[in-house]
């Protein structure tokens, strides 16, 4: 896997008892610095074999921006569900995003796998893979108002009242590390850091 979220998969391709590594998924609102985060943590621990980074399948073109990620039909994407090729899939803003069954090769290699996921499929996530971690990228409510504004695909109105919901809290059956990414580039991605490097001394 190279560097780089209703509905699981009808087999999960993770043994209980198999499963030696950790998966982590990455969630976070818009603004936060989720992507940005990932990236970074992917360039830190490139070229180390117990750390993988998934690239997602994604019902969208390749050059649509943002992750590296293999791009597939709506069509495509069914077959490929249909078969078994997804430990987790989900469907969200009119896209459908898959996670590769390979990754059960890596958990029970004892590898540390990242996926970058969605607040709403964890509780999938967390069926298929027992050793779950969550980090949930946040950010004060007037950073991401500001870096909303920056990437101009919202009105003013639609980013307040996106705010105005207020933060969404992560809570659930598996642990999950608040990492505040209202700050510098550079302290985010050193906390980015700190956390994935904490992840892998718990598996030894």
């Amino acid at each position: 896997m190279t560097a780089h979220e209703t509905h699981p998969s009808h087999e999960p391709h993770v043994v209980p008892g198999t499963e030696h590594g950790i998966m982590v998924v990455v969630v976070g609102p818009s603004g936060a610095g989720k992507d940005t985060l990932m990236a970074a943590a992917a360039r830190h621990f490139r070229g180390r074999q117990d750390v993988h980074f998934v690239r997602r399948v994604i019902t969208r073109d390749h050059d649509a921006g943002g992750e590296d990620h293999l791009a597939v039909s709506p069509q495509g994407f069914a077959s490929m569900e249909q078969a078994g090729s997804f430990s987790v899939w989900w469907e969200a803003h009119g896209l459908k995003y898959g996670i590769p069954s390979e990754v059960s090769v890596s958990l029970s290699a004892g590898s540390l796998v990242i996926a970058n996921g969605s607040r709403s499929a964890l509780h999938h996530f967390h069926a298929v893979f027992p050793r779950l971690k969550v980090i949930n990228v946040t950010a004060r409510a007037d950073v991401l108002a500001s870096r909303l504004e920056a990437r101009g695909r919202e009105t003013h109105e639609d980013i307040m009242a996106r705010l105005a919901r207020g933060p969404l809290t992560v809570r659930g059956d598996y642990d999950v590390v608040d990492l505040d990414n209202s700050g510098s580039l550079e302290q985010g991605e050193r906390r980015m850091v700190e956390v994935l490097e904490g992840f892998l001394q718990e598996i030894g």
